[in-house]
C-alpha cells in the first residue's frame, strides 16, 4: 500500500466531449474523497466544477499526481509538463490503442479510486535526450519518451544519413529517415518500421529504418546506455528534421549531427492492481483472439 494522494491535476484535450466527460466524472470522484483537483485555467467553466484552475504550466509543481485523459499522445505531454519534477503519471485511456494509457473507459472510476487510496504499482520509464550539433556548437536539445525521429522534408527525394553508435561507425543509409526508439517507444513509430517489441523494462533501445532502399537495412536492438549519432550525407540538397515524441526539435545540419543519449530524467507511470502488459498487447495487437484461446483472458 502507497501513500495516498490529496492534490491531482487532470489534463486533456477538453475540446473532445469523451475527455470532457470522463475529466469531469474523475474530478467529482476525486472531490467526493476529499482530494485537491486542478486543472488548466483554459479550460470551459464546467470542465470541473469546485477545481482550482491553474496556468497548465503550473500544474506539475503543485499536484502529487497527473492524470491524463486521452490516448498515449495526451499521456506523453503530460510528460512534458512533468519534466523536471518527480511527480508521477496515470494514464486514462479515451483514445484509440493506449498501451501508455492503460485504465479502459468501462473500469475508469473504479481504476482510478484504487489508485487515489494508495493501491499502485510505480514504473519507471527511462527517458531519450537528443541535441543537434553544429560543428562545435551544440544547437537544440530535447527529452523524449518513446522516440526520437529523423524523416526527410522533401516528398520524391531519398535521405542519405550515417549512424555511429559508442563512437563506431554502424552503417550508411538510404531511405526516409530513421526512428530511435526506448523500449516503451517500441509500439510505437518503430512497430510500424518493422522494430521488435521490447518490454517496457528493458534496457535497450531499438534502431528502425524508415522505408529503407536496400532489404539488407534492418532494425537493430543496442544498450540503452549507447551514444547514437545520425549525419546527414550532402549527396542532394534534402532537408532532414529531428522530432521527439512527435514534436519538432528542428533541421539536422549538414555539416552537423544528432545525438541521443541517455536523459539524465525519468518518468514513473502508476498502474492500478492487475496490471498485465501483455494483456494490453493481447488486447491492443488481437493477439490471440478465438474460441481456443478464450480461457486465459478470464
Amino acid at each position: 500500500m502507497h501513500a495516498r494522494f490529496k492534490t491531482i491535476a487532470l489534463i486533456g484535450r477538453f475540446a473532445d466531449p469523451l475527455v470532457a466527460d470522463a475529466m469531469l466524472a474523475l474530478a467529482g470522484h476525486a472531490a467526493a474523497r476529499g482530494v485537491e483537483v486542478l486543472v488548466d485555467a483554459n479550460g470551459p467553466p464546467n470542465l470541473a466544477t469546485g477545481a482550482s484552475r491553474l496556468p497548465e504550466s503550473q500544474l506539475a509543481a503543485r499536484a502529487e499526481l497527473l492524470v491524463a485523459v486521452g490516448g498515449d499522445g495526451t499521456l506523453l505531454y503530460a510528460a512534458r509538463l512533468a519534466e523536471g519534477s518527480d511527480v508521477p503519471l496515470l494514464g486514462i485511456n479515451r483514445g484509440r490503442l493506449g498501451f501508455l494509457a492503460d485504465i479502459s473507459a468501462s473500469e475508469m472510476l473504479e481504476r482510478f479510486g484504487d489508485v487515489l487510496d494508495g493501491r499502485y504499482s510505480r514504473d519507471v520509464r527511462h527517458a531519450l535526450s537528443a541535441r543537434l550539433v553544429e560543428g562545435s556548437r551544440n544547437g537544440r536539445s530535447g527529452r523524449a519518451l518513446n522516440d526520437v525521429v529523423v524523416t526527410k522534408q522533401e516528398t520524391g527525394r531519398m535521405l542519405d544519413f550515417e549512424t555511429w553508435i559508442d563512437g563506431h561507425f554502424v552503417n550508411a543509409h538510404g531511405g526516409d529517415g530513421l526512428v530511435i526508439a526506448s523500449a516503451t517507444g517500441s509500439t510505437a513509430y518503430a512497430l510500424s518500421c518493422g522494430g521488435p517489441i521490447m518490454t517496457p523494462n528493458l534496457e535497450a533501445l531499438v534502431l528502425a529504418p524508415i522505408s529503407p532502399h536496400t532489404l539488407s537495412d534492418r532494425p537493430i536492438v543496442v544498450s540503452r546506455r549507447s551514444v547514437v549519432e545520425v549525419h546527414l550525407v550532402a549527396k542532394a540538397p534534402v532537408r532532414a528534421q529531428v522530432t521527439c515524441d512527435g514534436i519538432v526539435l528542428g533541421d539536422l545540419p549538414l555539416n552537423g549531427k544528432l545525438v541521443v543519449e541517455p536523459a539524465a530524467t525519468s518518468v514513473t507511470l502508476l498502474h492500478p492492481p492487475g496490471y498485465d502488459y501483455f494483456r494490453i498487447l493481447r488486447s491492443k495487437l488481437h493477439w490471440g483472439r478465438g474460441a481456443r484461446h478464450a480461457h486465459l483472458e478470464g
